[in-house]
């Protein structure tokens, strides 16, 4: 069927049925805990973001919340109550247990069951690729006046290894190529989410994580049937192509090895993350000077330099 229309009237690229899918048969994997390593690091990361602002938080929601990834970090010193939302109910009942009372509902974030000016924090890490508007306006809804957001998403950088490999095998051999891997977004596209969902005092910045595998077809059994399986975040857009021939994927593996390979016969595959933080508007917010009220000019500071010289003398 064709993507559906969202809210706002732009076409979702994803498949939100497949996605939830995903998401459940990842959950019920043996020992999903071994492929959780990078969900938990930017987890801790979101976390470490939370304690640096110096207030208690009485209500929290995580939205695609997981296995619970970021409130295994919190306190309950800093966040009283929390609400774990995900789409998959399988992710849900196999969260892993905190010390915060918590309450996990299965819904859609793209759809949030919850009135308006509700929460006083809002967190969530990679629950998508793709940048949703309709997601970060549920969001800002939900959150009351002086609320704040805190979210990771990947960046437009990840496994860029792995998708230019990808890519040439399939022109070399198919004589074209679609995409395996979900796309990313462009950091100054999620500041223009954000400030269009209605958000102040923004702050986003980036970071990477390097995993260092055997070859290439390591690298697709962990996305695939681990890491980003089990994370639920595998290819679901509308123009995925079902599979790779073998002899594509032969030809990426002698690619990404030749390209990109380490010295000890490894190869790399890199996560850049980015990490959000945006403030619904609240009347105790500083607020930006009248025009034409400024007592000193630019122009002046051309004359700093000179008159710490006679400064100095």
């Amino acid at each position: 069927p064709p993507p559906p229309a969202a809210a706002s009237g732009a076409l979702n690229p994803f498949d939100r049925r497949l996605k939830r899918k995903q998401k459940n048969w990842a959950a019920l994997q043996a020992e999903p805990a071994k492929c959780d390593y990078l969900r938990e690091e930017v987890g801790g990361r979101i976390a470490d973001r939370v304690f640096d602002i110096t207030k208690t938080f009485p209500l929290a929601l995580d939205v695609g919340s997981g296995r619970g990834y970021i409130a295994q970090h919190l306190t309950k010193e800093t966040v009283e109550k929390l609400i774990q939302v995900d789409i998959a109910e399988n992710a849900l009942k196999n969260a892993v247990e905190s010390e915060i009372p918590t309450v996990r509902v299965v819904a859609d974030e793209e759809f949030l069951p919850f009135k308006e000016n509700t929460f006083d924090l809002v967190v969530s890490k990679l629950h998508t690729a793709k940048p949703c508007p309709v997601c970060a306006l549920q969001i800002h809804q939900v959150l009351k006046p002086d609320g704040v957001f805190i979210g990771a998403m990947f960046g437009g950088d990840t496994l860029y290894e792995l998708r230019c490999s990808l890519q040439l095998a399939e022109l070399e051999r198919e004589g074209g190529f679609s995409p395996h891997v979900s796309p990313f977004t462009a950091v100054a596209d999620l500041g223009h989410l954000l400030s269009r969902a209605g958000f102040n005092t923004l702050t986003v910045d980036t970071d990477e994580i390097q995993v260092n595998y055997p070859g290439l077809f390591e690298v697709m059994e962990d996305l695939q049937g681990k890491y980003i399986l089990c994370m639920g975040e595998s290819n679901c857009s509308w123009n995925r192509k079902p599979l790779l021939h073998r002899e594509t994927m032969l030809a990426a593996a002698a690619i990404y090895q030749e390209m990109y390979g380490n010295s000890d016969g490894s190869v790399p595959a890199t996560f850049q993350i980015y990490y959000m933080i945006g403030w619904k508007y609240h009347e105790s917010h500083a607020k930006p000077a009248q025009r034409g009220s400024a007592t000193v000019s630019f122009g002046d500071l051309a004359k700093i330099e000179g008159l710490l010289k006679k400064g100095k003398k």
